[in-house]
């Protein structure tokens, strides 16, 4: 007969004692994240590796003014509920305020209204720090339609009318973006595309001359404003990373020579 067990009882606690490994990788990842902001708050120099695709960014709005060309950014298909699409207007405010300096005109396409208006607020204000607020027009920055092959049936009848000298693809994009970097590519004009849309960026490398691969479109932000909480934020996520590699590496090697005891470590119960 199988004896009795006495009757069980929980208890309370502060977490999830089997989670503790998360708990250390989440205060190590915000320690880092603490101390590189403010080292550069403090005035340190951190450095990021340059992005060819956004050091292109001025090359290009120089060559259409020097061409007397628009400007055109296409700021994809999704709406501003989407971490690509709100990467896409902080570069764009960039190009817009470079756009202002070098008295070029800017065409922004939209597919969504939210992205039109949000477009539009940041274009103002891109040419109000210019100090060329009189130069801003609303009606270069328009809406075309929610339809995803009408949109791009629409920025291409754009692109033939207008004949851009630089065309900037940021953003999320889908089976429109071999048929927009085409288009684009027919009209002579310079091109830079950035999207973390795995499946769309070999069109983009391959019609394209520049192209933001990834986490690059989102390091926009931190690389063009050059911010300490941004910059901080950027490198101490990129310390945290190369911990991870290197503890994910290390832990190889010891479990090939039977050292088993990491992979308890790092499984979460």
């Amino acid at each position: 007969m199988p004896e009795v067990s006495e009757a069980a009882s929980s208890s309370a606690q502060w977490f999830h004692t089997g989670r503790t490994n998360i708990l250390v990788a989440g205060a190590l990842l915000s320690f880092l994240v603490l101390l590189f902001i403010r080292k550069a708050k403090r005035g340190e120099e951190l450095y990021i590796r340059p992005i060819a695709g956004l050091e292109a960014v001025d090359e290009a709005v120089g060559r259409a003014t020097e061409m007397g060309k628009p400007i055109m950014y296409v700021p994809g298909i999704m709406d501003m509920d989407d971490i690509q699409t709100i990467a896409s207007m902080i570069i764009l405010g960039r190009v817009a305020r470079k756009a202002a300096e070098y008295e070029t005109a800017l065409l922004v396409p939209t597919s969504r209204s939210l992205v039109m208006s949000a477009a539009q607020e940041t274009v103002k204000e891109a040419y109000l720090d210019a100090g060329r607020p009189d130069a801003f027009d609303a009606d270069r920055i328009r809406y075309l339609t929610d339809d995803q092959f009408g949109y791009a049936a629409g920025v291409d009848g754009l692109m033939l009318r207008e004949v851009p000298g630089a065309i900037f693809y940021m953003g999320a994009f889908y089976a429109e973006s071999l048929i927009l970097a085409e288009t684009g590519h027919s009209t002579g004009a310079i091109q830079i595309a950035g999207t973390a849309m795995p499946s769309q960026l070999p069109f983009f490398v391959t019609a394209c001359d520049y192209t933001l691969i990834g986490e690059e479109l989102f390091a926009a932000s931190a690389y063009l404003s050059k911010e300490p909480l941004l910059l901080g934020s950027l490198k101490g996520q990129d310390w945290g990373k190369a911990i991870s590699i290197a503890i994910l590496v290390g832990g190889v090697i010891l479990v090939s020579f039977g050292m088993s005891k990491i992979v308890e470590w790092l499984t979460t119960r």
